[in-house]
């Protein structure tokens, strides 16, 4: 996705009524990037998101805050924080939170369907392992390459430890006496955007190039194509948003085109599964099918690519389950999708 060359590691916004934003770019991964936001100018200084706290993250995010202090003359540090606001529970967006924590002391604040993410982290890795283990025999996934999938999802999973949350980014709440908070489960269940003045922090709700990463909802609660669609008609038309800063990739200055574009590309790829379904099909063939051989952490995803899209037409009665039999009497088969 986003290479180290593709933004600057610092770039600066101003608000309309001129609250000072950081853009501040971290390696989050080997090889892939995420942005931070730090917000100057209110009662405290507010970083949403915090990286992922692997590798090099919290030195690069350490960089980021001397570069702020260096470069553009704010007199800020990362023990300044006040407040961390987390967009949503992916590991490159909270995973540096005990990190920030442990130089500034600042308070926690995530969406409830969240929550657990942070305060139960180890609980939610040993569920959510489980439901992903069963998605992946349904898929027609099994032995070694089950295996090799789940291995790759536990990667890093040992490495950060829950946390207490003192906020919640609900709905219809306002924080600072200028941000409020839009729920838009899809991606994430407990993802937000955040609306400060013109300025949209589009986490990976909507992003510039790509299609934000789907997963079935029968993995989370909470997440799913469907949630997706209908979550992007919530930020389509929110009116005075003159730029959309999401988690990685450029920022979005016409938001309602992106999010026009992003709900095609889905469209085209429901058509597209419906046509690989015209015979019985399990969402490994699927997968296959939809985006060639994938090696590595992407053979999962695009796994859950697929389970996604699936998921949404067997919902809708666009498919259905053409070895019926063989579910209903065998323990763990792989189910056979049809169109309808």
């Amino acid at each position: 996705m986003v290479r180290a060359s593709a933004t600057p590691p610092v770039e600066k916004f101003v608000s309309a009524s001129g609250l000072r934003v950081y853009r501040m770019r971290l390696e989050v991964f080997p090889g892939f990037d995420a942005h931070v936001h730090l917000v100057l100018g209110l009662d405290v200084p507010i970083l949403i998101d915090a990286g992922s706290g692997l590798g090099n993250c919290n030195t690069d995010l350490t960089a980021r805050f001397e570069a702020v202090h260096a470069e553009f003359g704010e007199k800020i540090g990362l023990k300044d924080v006040g407040r961390v606001l987390v967009t949503h529970g992916h590991m490159d967006h909270f995973g540096g939170v005990q990190f920030v924590r442990e130089q500034s002391g600042a308070g926690v604040g995530i969406h409830v369907l969240d929550k657990r993410v942070l305060t139960h982290y180890e609980e939610r890795v040993v569920i959510a392992s489980k439901s992903l283990r069963e998605f992946l025999v349904r898929a027609g996934v099994s032995g070694a390459s089950a295996s090799e999938m789940m291995d790759m999802y536990l990667i890093g999973k040992g490495f950060y430890h829950s946390v207490a949350v003192d906020t919640l980014l609900e709905e219809g709440i306002e924080l600072f006496g200028c941000m409020r908070f839009v729920h838009v489960p899809g991606h994430c269940g407990g993802q937000v955007c955040i609306v400060m003045d013109d300025i949209l922090f589009a986490a990976d709700h909507v992003l510039a190039r790509i299609t934000p990463h789907q997963s079935p909802e029968s993995i989370t609660r909470h997440v799913g194509l469907g949630h997706y669609l209908e979550s992007l008609r919530k930020v389509r038309d929110l009116p005075g948003v003159r730029v959309s800063l999401g988690g990685h990739e450029v920022p979005v200055t016409n938001l309602a085109q992106r999010v026009d574009e992003i709900r095609e590309a889905h469209q085209k790829r429901l058509e597209r599964v419906l046509a690989i379904c015209a015979e019985p099909q399990n969402i490994k063939a699927v997968a296959v099918a939809l985006f060639g051989p994938l090696q590595g952490y992407n053979a999962l995803l695009g796994i859950e690519e697929a389970g996604a899209h699936v998921e949404y037409l067997y919902q809708r009665a666009e498919l259905g389950v053409a070895n019926l039999e063989q579910v209903q009497g065998e323990t763990e088969p792989a189910i056979q999708y049809v169109r309808l």
